[in-house]
């Protein structure tokens, strides 16, 4: 069973940043285009950034100049650095591969953005 563990999340007030970590189970994670979802409630799931093995990034437009994602294959580990978040950031983050095709989904890890 190959699985993700995302971890980082938290309340944070607006303008705050938080860093999400995602750690997967196998060392094939090296070579898959990796990504970042997120679900609101009451929404679907959706992608918001993701990155190949390489290091090229794409984002939505949402969080574009917000977000970084970034990865270290070695430690099986990709991040996502939330900066100026709003309360429209607010969502279960989820990882997974871009397509979501690989591993089974991961409990995800809360963001909450609330003063």
């Amino acid at each position: 069973q190959v699985q993700v563990v995302e971890s980082g999340g938290g309340l944070v007030q607006p303008g705050g940043s938080l860093r999400l970590s995602c750690v997967a189970s196998d060392s094939t994670f090296g070579a898959y285009r990796m990504g970042w979802y997120r679900q609101a409630p009451g929404k679907q799931r959706k992608l918001v950034a993701d990155i190949t093995p390489d290091g090229r990034t794409t984002y939505t437009n949402s969080v574009k100049g917000r977000f970084t994602i970034s990865r270290d294959n070695a430690k099986n580990t990709m991040y996502l650095q939330m900066n100026s978040l709003i309360p429209e950031d607010t969502a279960v983050y989820y990882c997974n591969t871009s397509p979501a095709i690989y591993y089974d989904w991961g409990q995800g890890t809360h963001v909450t953005v609330s003063s």
